[in-house]
């Protein structure tokens, strides 16, 4: 009498993936750590805070308002006249152009609400003040 024996099954490989996880995750905090986050480089202001504020994304034009009241385009400190014949410049004939007004809380309201009258008299269509987030 002649007795098989029965196979047995082989088992499959089963690849731990604790270690790969692992290594996902390092790389992960790596890479987190090592991004340059967007700073942004200029003039040294504190936006007043708003609950309501939303990021903006478009391509704008930049003006910042000193704490002393001194206006700022492209980082180069500009008097209202030529705050005027720059912005109308960059405006050209697009109408529906962004200036943004970025003005220190501490401003006198007085000099940048003149900021955005000279904007919208160069030919800025629309005109914005930024805030940052209260939290």
């Amino acid at each position: 009498m002649i007795i098989h024996r029965k196979k047995k099954a082989r088992y499959g490989v089963i690849m731990p993936l604790t270690s790969l996880i692992d290594i996902v995750f390092m790389l992960l905090i790596y890479f987190l750590l090592t991004t340059n986050f967007m700073v942004d480089e200029g003039i040294n202001i504190k936006l007043p805070q708003a609950r309501a504020s939303k990021p903006q994304v478009e391509e704008t034009i930049t003006i910042y308002v000193d704490k002393d009241g001194r206006a700022y385009l492209n980082d180069l400190e500009v008097t209202m006249g030529d705050l005027f014949k720059k912005v109308k410049e960059m405006v050209g004939g697009d109408k529906d152009k962004l200036v943004v007004v970025r003005a220190d809380r501490s401003v006198i309201l007085n000099k940048a609400v003149k900021v955005m009258d000279a904007a919208k008299a160069a030919g800025a269509g629309r005109l914005c003040l930024a805030t940052e987030k209260d939290l």
